[in-house]
């Protein structure tokens, strides 16, 4: 029902009704105040013309020229004259509207004060980029704004393993495209479905599929299971490395060895190292393999009595 008409009819209603008891008189005026004003604030809810370019929508035009006097005059204010004081009061008026929006997230794994935050901070984006002559109401205008503010928030600080922002845009096509296949098909969709659906490949869609778990990955302390002595998925995956037990010895070895004359430090390498026998050993050298011994046998002793503390 347009303005134009609800108006007079809401009129003649209060005109040509019989009379009624107090009680009752009182509910209808205020019934019909309530029509005038819904009336008033929504205008007809349609167009002067569908094109792109034609004349805004008749409700923009009526809460505009409606709009509230004293929201009004603030963004006059700040807007024209740059008063700080009337901003501040503008964000305490739309605070509760950016609250609402931050907590339809709220289940999004992200804690609600942090995104409470994030929603205020596109409110004041909003009230900043605020046009009071396109006649639009600012709730219409700050809705997007906020809403936008915390979507970039999610994609920017709430992936704990950083993706490029392609993959993360198609792995919102994915989501979305999964219940509605199950729903049609009757059973979950193959990624190939699900590539024809949104149009990428199904190398896409896996590759999607693969960089959800980044969002929020498991740590490596967690047991796979409910129980507190379960097993965590480190030890499950982790063994025990020898290479750790090698670099201790080799530390403690070191000063030892370069403490070795040269010819010994020799016999050792190509007896420990290159495992080589005594007699391949003395052929090599040119001594005997009996003084290989020896001097094997001298050189173990003296990097005991080195590494063996007093």
């Amino acid at each position: 029902m347009g303005a134009t008409s609800a108006a007079p009819l809401v009129a003649s209603l209060d005109a040509t009704a019989p009379a009624e008891p107090p009680a009752r008189a009182t509910s209808l005026a205020t019934y019909g105040r309530g029509i005038r004003l819904l009336v008033e604030h929504h205008g007809s809810g349609t167009r002067d013309s569908d094109s792109p370019g034609g004349p805004e929508p008749e409700k923009y035009k009526f809460s505009g020229a409606k709009r509230n006097g004293e929201e009004r005059r603030l963004f006059e204010a700040y807007l024209e004259r740059g008063d700080l004081a009337a901003r501040e009061r503008l964000v305490q008026r739309f605070l509760p509207l950016a609250r609402q929006l931050a907590r339809r997230y709220g289940s999004a794994g992200e804690p609600l004060d942090d995104l409470i935050q994030v929603a205020s901070v596109g409110l004041v984006k909003a009230i900043d980029r605020y046009e009071l002559d396109r006649g639009t109401a600012f709730s219409s205008f700050a809705v997007p704004t906020i809403l936008g503010e915390i979507k970039r928030h999610f994609r920017d600080a709430g992936w704990t393993v950083r993706v490029p922002r392609a993959i993360q845009e198609r792995r919102i096509k994915v989501n979305r495209a999964i219940p509605a296949l199950t729903g049609k098909l009757g059973r979950s969709p193959t990624p190939g479905e699900i590539a024809e659906h949104i149009g990428e490949t199904s190398e896409d869609v896996l590759e999607a599929l693969e960089a959800a778990v980044a969002y929020e990955p498991v740590s490596l302390d967690t047991a796979p299971g409910a129980e507190e002595d379960d097993e965590t998925w480190a030890q499950s995956v982790g063994s025990e490395d020898p290479g750790y037990e090698l670099v201790e010895y080799g530390a403690t070895l070191a000063p030892a060895m370069r403490a070795l004359p040269e010819r010994e430090r020799l016999i050792l390498h190509l007896r420990f190292v290159e495992d080589m026998t005594q007699s391949e050993i003395a052929d090599r050298i040119g001594i005997s393999q009996m003084h290989v011994s020896r001097l094997i046998r001298k050189a173990l002793e003296a990097m005991r009595e080195e590494t063996v503390p007093d």
